[in-house]
C-alpha cells in the first residue's frame, strides 16, 4: 500500500477516520489502516430474505407520498399526475410550506386533495405513518436519503429514492438489510438508465452486438458553480457544503448506472477493486470571488474536492470503467456513456458508433447507417410511450419513462427494473472514492451488498417485461 506519508497514516480526515472508525487525528501503523480496509469487503449477516426479483401483490392504483418539493419532486408530482389511474398523490411533505403551498396549486387543478406535510424536520415521519400510502418517493438532500427509506420500509411502504441512495457505506447496508427483512421495494430513481440513447444500447447489448464486452466509460461533467453558489437552488446550499468537507467522486450514479447494466452487474459480474484520484482544486475558489460579498462562501479557500476526479473500477471478469466527477470546470455537459466490445464501440456526447463490421471499425458510422442502427435497436418502450413522453418530457424523456415504469411495474406485481442492490453497488462509489483518493489512490475493495447472489444470471426487467 503506498504511503500517505513516508512513515505512517497521519490525521485522517473526520470523514475518513470515522469511514474506518478510528480515533480522529491520531497516527496509526500501516497495519492498522490495512486491518481496517479490510473489513470494508466484509459480508455481514443476511437480516432477511434477498430481493431480487422483489414481487408484491398488484397495485391497481399505486398511492404515492412525496418528501421533497425543491429540485426534483415537482417533476415527480407532475408526471403522477399524468397517469391518474395508475397512481394517486395522497400526501406531500416538504419542510418550507411555501413548497408544499406551490404543489398544491398544481395537484387542485387536477382535482387531487392529498394531505399536506410541512413545517417541522420530523414531519414526512408522520406522513409516513399513514395507512393510505403504497409508495414513499424521496426528493431531499443526500445525506437524508437512508433514515427516510429506512424509516418508511419499516412502516410497510415501498420506497424511491433520489440519486445517490446513500452517501456511506454503513447506510448502504442499512438500506439493504431494512429492505430483506421487510421485503419492500427499495429503487434508486436513475433516470439515466431510461434515456432513449442508453436504451438502445442496452438493447444492442443483449442482441450481441457489442460482441465480448472489455471496458466502459461514465460520468457527471456538468457546470454547476452558479447552481452551487446560489442561495435558493438546493436547500441550505448542501451540495457546496460536500466540496468543502470531503474530496472524491460525489456523483457517480448517473454515469455509472447505465454502464452497469450494459456490463451486467449483479446479472453475472460485480464491482471488484477501485482506484480514485483528484486533480487539484481551484475552479470553486476561483469562483467564490465573484459572488455577492454577503455570501457565506464568499473568498472559500478550503474547498477539498478536487476539480476533476477520476475513479477506475475492475470488474470480477476482468473489465475495467473509468467514471469521472467535474461540476465546476467550463465544458459541455457529458456523461460520456462509451462503452468498448469486440465487435463495437458507443461513445456519447455526441452519440457515435463504430462497428467492426463496417470498416473494420476504422470510422464512425456515416448518419445513413447510424440511424438505421438507432431505427432497428431502438427499446420498444421509447415507440409505445412516444406520445406520453412528448407530452410530459423530463430530461428529454427519461424522466416520464422512469416514473411510468416504477408505477406499471407496482400495477401488474412485477418486480422493479432496479432493486436496492443496484442502488447501494453505483452509490457506494462515492464514499469508498472518498477513502482511496485520501489514502493516496490506493485499490478499495468493493463488498458484496449481494451476499453472494450476483453470481446468477437474471435479466434486465425494462428487457424482459413490457
Amino acid at each position: 500500500m503506498p504511503h500517505t506519508n513516508r512513515r505512517n497514516f497521519l490525521k485522517l480526515s473526520a470523514f475518513t477516520s470515522a469511514f474506518l472508525g478510528l480515533p480522529l487525528a491520531d497516527t496509526y501503523a500501516r497495519a492498522t489502516i490495512e486491518e481496517k480496509l479490510a473489513s470494508i469487503r466484509a459480508t455481514k449477516l443476511a437480516q432477511g430474505n434477498s430481493v431480487m426479483g422483489l414481487k408484491v401483490a398488484p397495485i391497481e392504483q399505486v398511492k404515492v407520498a412525496i418528501i421533497g418539493l425543491g429540485n426534483r419532486g415537482p417533476g415527480h408530482l407532475n408526471h403522477l399526475l399524468s397517469m391518474p389511474s395508475k397512481a394517486k398523490v395522497t400526501a406531500i411533505c416538504d419542510i418550507r410550506k411555501e413548497r408544499t403551498d406551490k404543489a398544491m396549486e398544481i395537484l387542485k387543478k387536477h382535482n387531487q386533495q392529498p394531505a399536506v406535510y410541512s413545517g417541522t424536520v420530523d414531519a414526512w415521519k408522520e406522513m409516513v405513518q399513514r395507512a393510505d400510502i403504497d409508495l414513499v418517493i424521496i426528493a431531499t438532500p443526500w445525506e437524508e436519503h437512508v433514515r427516510m427509506g429506512v424509516y418508511a420500509m419499516q412502516q410497510g411502504k415501498h420506497v424511491a429514492i433520489e440519486v445517490p441512495i446513500a452517501t456511506t457505506l454503513a447506510g448502504c447496508w442499512q438500506l439493504v438489510d431494512t429492505a430483506e427483512a421487510t421485503q419492500r421495494n427499495c429503487m434508486m430513481m436513475e433516470n439515466t438508465c431510461y434515456g432513449d440513447e442508453e436504451l438502445w444500447i442496452l438493447n444492442m447489448v443483449e442482441k450481441g452486438i457489442f460482441g465480448t464486452l472489455t471496458y466502459a466509460e461514465g460520468a457527471y461533467i456538468h457546470d454547476l458553480k452558479e447552481s452551487m453558489f446560489s442561495k435558493t437552488r438546493y436547500y441550505n446550499q448542501f451540495r457546496i457544503r460536500h466540496h468543502i468537507r470531503q474530496d472524491g467522486n460525489l456523483y457517480p450514479t448517473h454515469g455509472l448506472g447505465p454502464v452497469a447494466q450494459y456490463l451486467g452487474i449483479e446479472r453475472g459480474d460485480r464491482f471488484n477493486k477501485m482506484v480514485s484520484m483528484s486533480s487539484l482544486q481551484a475552479g470553486l475558489t476561483e469562483h467564490s470571488l465573484t459572488v455577492e460579498g454577503d455570501s457565506e462562501f464568499y473568498n472559500q479557500t478550503d474547498f477539498v474536492h478536487g476539480d476533476m476526479n477520476n475513479s477506475l473500477i475492475k470488474t470480477e471478469m476482468g473489465r475495467t470503467i473509468l467514471v469521472q466527477h467535474d461540476v465546476v470546470t467550463p465544458r459541455p455537459y457529458s456523461r460520456i456513456n462509451a462503452l468498448a466490445g469486440t465487435k463495437a464501440y458507443h461513445e456519447g456526447y455526441p452519440s457515435r458508433l463504430s462497428l467492426n463490421s463496417v470498416g473494420g471499425g476504422h470510422h464512425w458510422l456515416e448518419e445513413k447507417d447510424y440511424e438505421a442502427m438507432r431505427t432497428k435497436y431502438r427499446h420498444p418502450i421509447w415507440a409505445k410511450l412516444k406520445k406520453e413522453i412528448e407530452q410530459n418530457g423530463g430530461h428529454g424523456g427519461m424522466d416520464f419513462v422512469q416514473m411510468y415504469r416504477l408505477i406499471d411495474c407496482l400495477n401488474r406485481g412485477l418486480p422493479l427494473d432496479m432493486d436496492v442492490y443496484d442502488g447501494v453497488d453505483w452509490s457506494v462509489v462515492m464514499p469508498l472514492s472518498k477513502v482511496s483518493t485520501e489514502l493516496g489512490s490506493i485499490p478499495i475493495d468493493f463488498p458484496d451488498f449481494t451476499r453472494g447472489k450476483w453470481k446468477g444470471k437474471r435479466p434486465h426487467g425494462i428487457m424482459a417485461n413490457l
